[in-house]
C-alpha cells in the first residue's frame, strides 16, 4: 500500500520539481524576439495574426498587464511544463507502470532537451507540452475501456492546442493514422469520437475564418520560409536531429518506449502515430522540433518498459540514475542559467568534449552568433530601442512630430514598440508578419528613422538618407549585428500607396 500510495504522489512532485526548476531556471538575460512579438500582438487582441494563432499571444499579453516582467512571462510556461510533466507520469500509470516507471519518464521529460526549451521560454509550443500529452491520456483510457465521453476532453485539448500552434494539425492527423492503422480504428465509430473531432474543429474554427479572410498568410509564411529561410535537411538527418534534440543521453528512454509500444498491439497506435508524424514533418520541411510535444507519450512508455526490463535486476536501475548526469551536462542549452561568459565558455567545452556540433541542429540559414541562438536572441533589444530614442531625439521639434519609425523584422519593431514607452516613441511599422497589416499607422513617411532597413533601399522610396548611427550587440545574432539607423526624407510617393510593396511574410 505504502507503494501505491507513493506511486500516486509522483505525478504532483514531478510537477512541483519541473515548476520549481523553471521558475528560477527561466528568467534570466532578456525577452526573447519571438515573446516581444508575442506580447505586441496580443496587445492587439483578435482571432489570428499572420502567422500564429491567437492564445499565446493572449497569455503573453496578459502576463504584462502590470508592467514590464520577465519573471512573470516565463512563469506560464513554467506552468505548461509542470502541467505536461504531471500527464506524462499519469500516462504511465495508465500504461500499467508503477513508482519507478512515473521517476523514469519524469526524469526523461525534465532531462530532454527540446521539452524543458518549450517549458522555458514563452512560445506556441509551451501550450502543447500539456494539451498534447493530455489528448493521448484520454485516448488511452478509452481504450483501456474507460467511458468514450473522454473523446470530447480529447478534442477540447486538440482544439486548444490548434488555437496555439498550428503544427497540432500534424499531431492530430498522425494520431488519426495510428488509429486506422491499428485495430483500435474501431473507436473511430464511435458518436463521442465524431464529437470530440467537432468540438476540436469548432474551437479552432473562429482561427481558421481569420486565416480565410486575409488569404491564409501563414501558408505564405511556411512557403518562403522553406524556401528562403529555414535549413532544410533529409530523413535521416532530420531523424537523427530527434536524438540530439531529445537529449543523446536520454534518447534511449524514449526509443525504449516506441519499441515497447508497437509489441503492444492496445498501445500501437501511439507509436504508429508517431513514425506517422515523423512522416509528415519531414515531408512537409518541418523544423526538427515541431514535432517536440509528441515526445511526453513515448516517455512514458519507455519508463513503463525500463520499470518492467529491470524488474529482477534492481542494481541496473543505480545505474540509469547515475546516467542523468551527463544528461544534465546539457541543461544550460535549455536553461538561461549561466552567464554570458560562462556560457561562451560553456559551448566551446561541450563541442570538444563532446563532439557535437551546433551546425546539426541549426534551422536557420546564414545567421551565426557567439552564444546558442536562442540565446542570442535575447540580447539587444533594450539598447537597440534606447540607441533609436537618442536619434528620436535628436530631431528637430517639428520633423519628430512626424516621423515615423521602420524596423526590418519583427523583433526590432516588437522591441521598440515593447520598451519604446519609456521614452515616447512612436509605435513602429515594418512590412514584416502582422507588423504589415497594422499598416502605416497614418503617417505619411515624410520622415522615417529606418532600422536596419537600409533606407528601404531597394524601393528608392527617398530622395535624401542620413546615417544618424550604428547599433552593436556582442552577444545578439549575426544579423542585428552593427545595423545601421538612419534618417529618411523626401518620400517620393505617399507612405500609404508603397505600403503594399513592402509587405514580407516570412
Amino acid at each position: 500500500m505504502t507503494e501505491a500510495m507513493n506511486a500516486r504522489s509522483i505525478p504532483a512532485a514531478a510537477a512541483l520539481a519541473a515548476f520549481t526548476v523553471h521558475a528560477f531556471g527561466n528568467p534570466h538575460y532578456g525577452f526573447f524576439r519571438d515573446e516581444l512579438y508575442f506580447i505586441v500582438c496580443g496587445f492587439h487582441p483578435a482571432w489570428g495574426y499572420v502567422d500564429q494563432p491567437p492564445v499565446v499571444p493572449l497569455l503573453a499579453a496578459g502576463s504584462q498587464l502590470f508592467g514590464h516582467s520577465l519573471f512573470a512571462l516565463r512563469l506560464i510556461p513554467a506552468c505548461f511544463a509542470a502541467g505536461g510533466v504531471y500527464i506524462t507520469c499519469v500516462l504511465a500509470s495508465e500504461l500499467g507502470g508503477g513508482a519507478f516507471a512515473q521517476l523514469v519518464a519524469a526524469a526523461g521529460f525534465l532531462f530532454s532537451g527540446v521539452l524543458t526549451s518549450f517549458g522555458m521560454k514563452a512560445g506556441p509550443d509551451m501550450v502543447g507540452l500539456w494539451l498534447w500529452p493530455l489528448a493521448a491520456l484520454y485516448a488511452v483510457r478509452v481504450v483501456n475501456g474507460g467511458s468514450p465521453r473522454q473523446w470530447l476532453a480529447a478534442g477540447a485539448a486538440l482544439g486548444v492546442s490548434i488555437e496555439s500552434k498550428y503544427s497540432a494539425l500534424f499531431f492530430i492527423a498522425a494520431l488519426a493514422m495510428g488509429l486506422i492503422a491499428t485495430p483500435q480504428r474501431r473507436f473511430l465509430a464511435s458518436p463521442w469520437f465524431m464529437a470530440g473531432a467537432a468540438l476540436a474543429g469548432a474551437i479552432a474554427l473562429p482561427n481558421l475564418i481569420w486565416q480565410a479572410a486575409y488569404g491564409f498568410p501563414m501558408w505564405q509564411v511556411l512557403h518562403h520560409g522553406v524556401e528562403f529561410r529555414n535549413v532544410n535537411v533529409g530523413p535521416l538527418t532530420y531523424v537523427f536531429q530527434q536524438l540530439l534534440i531529445t537529449n543523446i543521453v536520454v534518447s534511449p528512454i524514449w526509443l525504449a518506449g516506441l519499441a515497447w509500444l508497437f509489441l503492444r498491439p492496445s498501445y500501437r497506435f501511439l507509436a504508429v502515430a508517431y513514425v506517422a508524424m515523423v512522416a509528415l514533418m519531414i515531408a512537409f520541411h518541418g523544423k526538427h522540433y515541431y514535432m517536440g510535444d509528441v515526445y511526453p507519450p513515448i516517455l512514458a512508455a519507455g519508463g513503463v518498459a525500463v520499470e518492467g526490463w529491470t524488474q529482477r535486476l534492481r542494481f541496473v536501475r543505480y545505474g540509469l540514475a547515475a546516467a542523468l548526469v551527463p544528461a544534465s551536462a546539457f541543461l544550460p542549452f535549455s536553461l538561461p542559467i549561466l552567464s554570458e561568459s560562462s556560457m561562451l565558455a560553456y559551448v566551446h567545452w561541450v563541442k570538444s568534449f563532446w563532439h557535437v556540433r551546433t551546425s546539426m541542429v541549426a534551422t536557420i540559414r546564414d545567421v551565426s552568433s557567439a552564444l546558442p541562438s536562442d540565446w542570442a536572441d535575447m540580447h539587444g533589444w533594450p539598447e537597440l530601442t534606447a540607441t533609436v530614442a537618442q536619434v528620436y531625439d535628436a530631431l528637430p521639434p517639428g520633423r519628430r512630430a512626424e516621423a515615423v519609425i521602420y524596423t526590418r523584422n519583427y523583433g526590432e519593431a516588437s522591441a521598440i514598440d515593447f520598451f519604446g514607452k519609456a521614452y515616447g516613441l512612436p509605435p513602429a511599422i515594418s512590412g514584416n508578419n502582422n507588423f504589415w497589416l497594422w499598416g502605416t499607422h497614418g503617417y505619411s513617411g515624410q520622415v522615417v528613422i529606418d532600422v536596419n532597413g537600409h533606407c528601404i533601399a531597394s524601393d528608392r522610396l527617398f530622395e535624401n538618407a542620413r546615417l544618424a548611427t550604428h547599433f552593436d550587440d556582442r552577444w545578439t545574432t549575426s544579423f542585428e549585428r552593427n545595423i545601421p539607423i538612419s534618417v529618411c526624407t523626401g518620400i517620393r510617393e505617399p507612405l500609404a500607396a508603397a505600403w503594399p510593396r513592402l509587405r514580407l511574410y516570412m
